[in-house]
């Protein structure tokens, strides 16, 4: 498999970019990769990139987002935070990787058993970290379903919390960028959400609101 190249990013719609990383996904969990001779794509590449999606995603290890959708040099904007929050940096690098860069899907993708979300609903005070993982307290605040145990011990808390973390992401990304804003209602770009289940390496696609799949 070669790299993009500005013709086959351009016949790239924001449907088949999700397509692709749900079948890379999918290769993932069967344990196959496509066929791709990654030094070569290092010279396609040399010249110019043309990622089809760019994702937010979090620090974690095990969550790599190239790793688990099957993607190779060139394919994809990786960013990269603890919580996977939004910052007004981030903000920029989507704004960038899709006005500029002609990628055609954001993904915010979350994942179960989150360090981040698990401080920050254990309110965890350390540090820069203190800061971060206060943009994740409106989750937990619109997370009405547990009534007991409300910490991080709690992974079934901890993963609702996730989700409804990455839904207020996608708000704060159409709410606060023009350019982001305009791209989706055009249809140039889709903008959705997922969680990454670490015990299975399964993403599920949510819609643009709440978790139903795509």
């Amino acid at each position: 498999m070669w790299a993009h190249t500005k013709e086959t990013q351009d016949k790239v719609t924001p449907q088949k970019a999700l397509e692709y990383l749900k079948e890379g996904n999918l290769r993932f969990l069967n344990n196959l990769r496509a066929d791709r001779n990654l030094l070569k794509q290092v010279n396609q590449t040399s010249e110019g990139q043309f990622p089809f999606a760019a994702i937010l995603s979090c620090i974690d290890s095990r969550t790599s987002a190239e790793l688990i959708f099957d993607q190779g040099l060139g394919d994809i904007f990786s960013i990269r935070i603890a919580g996977n929050v939004l910052n007004d940096d981030i903000l920029g690098s989507m704004e960038y990787a899709c006005s500029m860069a002609n990628s055609k899907i954001i993904v915010v993708l979350g994942h179960t058993k989150c360090g981040a979300i698990i401080s920050a609903c254990n309110e965890i005070r350390s540090g820069y970290f203190t800061a971060l993982i206060s943009k994740i307290k409106p989750a937990i605040e619109q997370e009405l379903e547990t009534v007991a145990n409300r910490n991080g011990s709690n992974y079934e808390f901890v993963n609702r919390v996730s989700v409804l973390n990455v839904n207020h992401v996608i708000g704060q990304i159409r709410q606060q960028s023009q350019i982001l804003r305009d791209l989706e209602q055009q249809e140039k770009v889709l903008i959705v959400g997922a969680l990454y289940n670490i015990d299975t390496g399964v993403v599920e696609f949510f819609n643009n609101q709440r978790k139903h799949a795509i």
